[in-house]
């Protein structure tokens, strides 16, 4: 397959992707079917068979690009942060840019994280979902697990209560609560930043 092929290839499935995410996060899970997504993404729906082997495999490949995106966010935050003491500010901003600026995404991300309790097919995405933030903890040094376990169970209660609230909460509203979490930071093994 020659290059600009490839490419037109990557963006199709990238598209029908995006489209299945939007989808859920609109309609929910039962909107997702082959013609719904063509249309969403603007593609034959032949499509949709090609790239993926049923509507299980692309809400797969829809939660596990939402967990790289997760993670790229997570690296540009660790970019930012020079401090520890710098965490909790930092992780509240990048939750209330989830709520405020990706909300749509963020529901349909959460609706599929949720999905996986009654699909099989959906469990190793959603545990990667976890995996990931777990690793991205002290630059994937580890720390105190049960520690680790609470903090995330953390951040996923308040998305979640944020995606239901009347109003998004503000920067200075999760901020305490994240230092609570993540302080002292001994227990979640991070180093001193130098």
């Amino acid at each position: 397959m020659t290059d600009g092929r490839r490419l037109k290839g990557e963006r199709r499935r990238r598209a029908i992707v995006d489209a299945a995410l939007r989808i859920v996060a609109r309609e929910g899970v039962g909107a997702v079917t082959h013609r719904n997504v063509a249309r969403e993404a603007g593609v034959p729906p032949a499509s949709i068979a090609y790239y993926f082997d049923g509507i299980d495999d692309l809400l797969v490949a829809s939660l596990l690009d939402s967990c790289n995106g997760l993670v790229e966010q997570i690296m540009a935050v660790r970019e930012e942060v020079t401090d520890n003491a710098q965490w909790p500010r930092a992780v509240a901003e990048l939750l209330v840019r989830m709520i405020r600026d990706h909300r749509e995404r963020t529901l349909g991300e959460y609706e599929l994280y949720l999905l996986a309790a009654r699909r099989p097919a959906l469990r190793p995405a959603a545990r990667r979902w976890i995996e990931l933030i777990r690793g991205s903890i002290n630059n994937g040094q580890g720390g105190d697990d049960p520690v680790i376990t609470a903090f995330i169970a953390g951040m996923d209660g308040l998305l979640l209560q944020a995606l239901i609230a009347d109003e998004s909460p503000e920067v200075d509203d999760l901020e305490p609560v994240l230092r609570f979490l993540m302080h002292p930071y001994d227990y979640l093994g991070a180093q001193p930043s130098a």
